[in-house]
């Protein structure tokens, strides 16, 4: 595949939300999907759809990996690229995560169904940077968008981050 993906490569910096509004996990998932959405990410009219095939996905399984951050993800037809968003909760919400912890880092990615190696490009980026104790830190700690673009810039030059 040569180059690795990097965050850049797929996150939607215009679709940052550092302080996600819902009470649960739900509205945390349509508020970052409504977000993707108002970036022109998701083309017409599949807003909903998508929110609700990732919430559906939630449910038979959670993404919440535990540690206080979940990975929502959906594979669909709307989108021709893989595309992501984060967003943050100060508060945390119940992802219903595998130590029962609350989540308070949320990472969406919504990807083409035509492009399988991709997505699985995407999530291994995710869940490297994501497994070390420093980036979720780091990542927890923004309060803007521009701070959590400058993190996932910086992840993408630093493996180690």
């Amino acid at each position: 595949m040569g180059d690795k993906m990097k965050f850049s490569d797929f996150i939607c910096f215009e679709a940052l939300v550092p302080a996600l509004s819902g009470p649960d996990r739900d509205s945390a998932i349509g508020e970052l999907v409504r977000s993707l959405d108002k970036a022109g990410k998701l083309g017409k009219g599949n807003c909903k759809k998508i929110t609700d095939a990732v919430i559906g996905r939630e449910r038979e399984a959670s993404t919440g990996m535990g540690k206080g951050v979940a990975v929502p993800h959906v594979k669909h037809k709307a989108v021709k690229d893989v595309v992501a968003s984060v967003g943050l909760c100060g508060a945390g919400l119940d992802f219903s995560a595998l130590d029962k912890q609350p989540v308070y880092s949320v990472i969406l990615l919504v990807s083409p169904v035509d492009h399988p190696d991709k997505h699985l490009q995407a999530m291994e980026h995710i869940f490297q940077h994501l497994q070390q104790e420093k980036f979720r830190k780091f990542l927890r700690q923004c309060q803007t968008a521009g701070q959590i673009e400058d993190l996932l810039r910086e992840a993408d030059e630093s493996p180690s981050l």
